[in-house]
């Protein structure tokens, strides 16, 4: 039987034109999140089941990819259910993962803590453009620190990070799920039927206003309650004064603070920020992992369908861990949609050094090999990037690819003579 060629379903194989690209980016997010002082860390792929299966995760539970118990602890024979064949599994974000590396190791780590973390995550979701099953993720954290200056820390930080890989014109929407609870709360709607109330508002931009109004009154909600509910996002504008109206309206069903907090958020980084992008406050924004507490935030780009990013606050995650609730806010780049959008649009990495190929004809004397790999040993010295080959027979195609590797100059050797 032959072997199968192509890579698993909803994973890829990455191409050098492509890999430039996203080291680049790996760079850029390095260097940019360290300037901020961000910390890099690392955390292992694979995860304890339980914490994976907390309930914090939303959706993304359902789609952990499973790792059997090994050895003498697989005990396939007496199994009754699924759990009594796993321990574990590969981590489907980066979020648990160092709210389990917070909590094991907070004593050695300064307060608050500003945490950098990349790596690959795995979903069994359902492959499509610019969505895999196992994708790098970028994560900027602030741990400790309860205070709206990590919202705006993290806010800026990411939005420099996209001007200097090109980004502009693209808009930060945030909100806060304090807002939402009192925005339902002030309609009448019952505590226990937030999530409904939520799942049904987060699907605005795909059904618009009357597909949520048909919704919610096909889940039996009065039409009194849901008029009253959907007139607030009809009046309210999508900035911080916006934000201070809504909580002058809401002041009987959830603390003005909340909304002062947002709207001087709105503020700061509006104040504060050079990068080309608006920051909008935007009522809908729901997020749908339900470990978020309060400030949400993603990041919208035109023409691209879904985020591109986004994060919040999680004020209550690393208290399952340990018993006392830290203060917690994260802001994640959809690393694999920015790269798809990258390509998509050309991008060449900028500042890259010269790169020089030797063409070596099949057959050359160990002299003329020796002179070629002498002088490339110079020219690399020279920080030039230099590629020995042999010639191909069809060098014109062979040029041609080494061009679109971001070769410009090419030297031949030949068995008689050099030219």
């Amino acid at each position: 039987m032959a072997l199968k060629k192509k890579p698993v379903t909803g994973m890829k194989d990455i191409l050098p034109a492509e890999m430039q690209v996203r080291e680049y980016v790996m760079n850029q997010i390095r260097e940019t999140y360290g300037g901020f002082g961000f910390h890099s860390i690392e955390t292992p792929c694979v995860e304890h089941i339980e914490n994976l299966s907390s309930k914090q995760g939303g959706d993304n539970e359902k789609l952990i990819f499973k790792i059997m118990k090994r050895g003498e602890k697989l005990n396939v024979e007496e199994a009754r259910e699924e759990n009594d064949l796993t321990d574990s599994g590969l981590r489907y974000d980066l979020t648990v993962p160092l709210s389990r590396y917070y909590s094991n190791n907070a004593a050695s780590l300064p307060a608050p803590f500003k945490s950098l973390q990349m790596g690959s995550v795995w979903r069994a979701d359902r492959p499509q453009k610019g969505r895999f099953r196992q994708f790098v993720q970028c994560d900027i954290d602030i741990l400790g620190d309860a205070s709206r200056l990590a919202e705006i820390d993290l806010i800026l930080a990411t939005t420099t990070l996209l001007g200097k890989i090109g980004f502009k014109g693209y808009t930060v929407r945030i909100n806060d799920r304090n807002i939402l609870k009192g925005m339902a709360a002030f309609c009448g709607f019952p505590e226990e039927s937030y999530d409904q109330v939520f799942i049904i508002l987060d699907k605005m931009d795909k059904i618009g206003m009357d597909g949520v109004e048909r919704e919610l009154k096909e889940a039996g909600y009065e039409e009194e309650k849901v008029k009253k509910y959907l007139s607030l996002f009809e009046s309210v504008t999508r900035d911080a004064s916006g934000v201070r109206s809504l909580g002058e309206t809401l002041k009987g069903s959830m603390d003005p603070e909340q909304a002062e907090n947002l709207a001087a958020i709105i503020d700061s980084v509006t104040g504060i920020s050079t990068c080309q992008f608006s920051i909008q406050f935007d009522p809908t924004l729901v997020r749908g992992m339900s470990y978020y507490t309060g400030t949400i935030f993603e990041i919208q780009v035109d023409g691209f369908p879904g985020s591109v990013g986004g994060g919040g606050r999680y004020d209550k995650m690393i208290g399952k861990f340990t018993g006392m609730d830290t203060p917690a806010c994260g802001f994640s780049i959809g690393f694999e949609r920015i790269i798809t959008i990258l390509m998509d649009e050309g991008f060449t990495v900028p500042g890259s050094q010269e790169k020089i190929a030797f063409l070596l004809e099949k057959g050359v004397s160990d002299e003329v090999t020796n002179q070629a790999m002498k002088e490339a040993m110079e020219e690399r010295a020279k920080g030039v990037t230099v590629l020995v080959s042999q010639m191909n027979k069809n060098k014109k195609f062979q040029k041609d690819s080494l061009l679109k590797e971001g070769y410009t100059q090419f030297k031949e050797f030949y068995k008689e003579s050099l030219k």
